[in-house]
């Protein structure tokens, strides 16, 4: 949580949004979707983002993986 109990926002989080939702249009746009998709890596890499996660994921490829031999 933010300040006075405003959720903290998730960086790059309305650019990914957008991106989602540009993909999911019919008809879709490819030409507004690469534009999108060039807003989202710009911000990625001007906030140093290192990964995305969803909320209640599980960190996967943190966990070291268990194989029966």
């Amino acid at each position: 949580m933010g300040e006075k109990g405003e959720p903290k926002a998730v960086v790059c989080a309305q650019e990914a949004l957008n991106l989602l939702n540009c993909v999911t249009q019919s008809p879709y746009d490819q030409d507004k979707c690469f534009h999108l998709l060039h807003s989202l890596r710009d911000c990625v890499l001007a906030k140093k983002v290192k990964k995305f996660s969803l909320a209640g994921q599980e960190q996967q490829d943190t966990k070291p993986s268990r194989q029966k031999a």
